[in-house]
């Protein structure tokens, strides 16, 4: 029976653990258990008790855990970072996201925009339309989840735009990655892993994650290494 580690990652990097984590169990013969939530449900499920080997989650996150003792400290690294972006279904028409202006007017023009209520893309995006001065009329059309991929709305027809982590938009497919919300009206989400306090047997899993050798594949899945 192969050693197991398990592994809890934030969804941004879904697409890049997946692809790199088959990579890891053919070269090592270690099996990786992984599951995949928005930070916050993963914070709030390892406070309760649930175990892991190597969390993946947001920079603040981790922190958050070293401060409480969950995490180890000397092993935490960052591994990528990654832009909210925006998505329209397949073949639909991309809207103008180029400035702020043309954010704003999108945003108003939409019949339904898609965000989740605790990732970390929906806390920017809600903040966002706040500074914008419009929150009160995307959110009158919005269709809010509470976690998961938002690209799935346009599939189902119930948004025309969908707003996440790039990394999270590509996941869903029969969609299209229109681009980033402009540079300079967010802060890039920045994804750190880190061993469990005791999980000595994660180190070379996390080393391979931290490596260069995994960089392309971290810019296919939308993150930059």
């Amino acid at each position: 029976m192969p050693d197991t580690i398990r592994l809890l990652s934030t969804l941004a990097l879904k697409g890049a653990v997946a692809n790199l984590a088959g990579q890891y169990e053919a070269s090592s013969g270690v099996r990786i258990d992984a599951d995949f939530a928005p930070t916050l449900a993963l914070l709030d499920r390892i406070r309760r008790g649930e175990g892991a080997d190597i969390l993946i989650l947001t920079q603040e996150g981790l922190a958050e855990l070293v401060r409480e003792g969950c995490v180890a400290a000397e092993s935490c690294v960052d591994l990528a970072r990654s832009y909210v972006g925006i998505a329209v279904k397949g073949g639909a028409i991309h809207p103008d996201i180029a400035s702020e202006a043309a954010l704003r007017a999108t945003l108003l023009g939409a019949r339904s925009v898609a965000y989740s209520r605790i990732g970390a893309s929906g806390i920017l995006f809600a903040q966002l339309i706040e500074r914008l001065g419009i929150a009160a009329e995307v959110n009158a059309r919005a269709t809010i989840i509470p976690s998961g991929f938002t690209a799935e709305r346009l599939i189902t027809d119930e948004a025309d735009l969908a707003v996440q982590q790039i990394s999270e938009l590509k996941q869903v497919a029969g969609i299209e990655v229109v681009g980033p919300i402009p540079h300079e009206l967010q802060t890039p989400a920045v994804f750190s892993a880190g061993c469990m306090t005791g999980s000595e047997k994660a180190a070379p899993l996390l080393r391979y994650l931290a490596s260069a050798e995994v960089a392309p594949v971290l810019r296919e899945s939308g993150l930059e290494p």
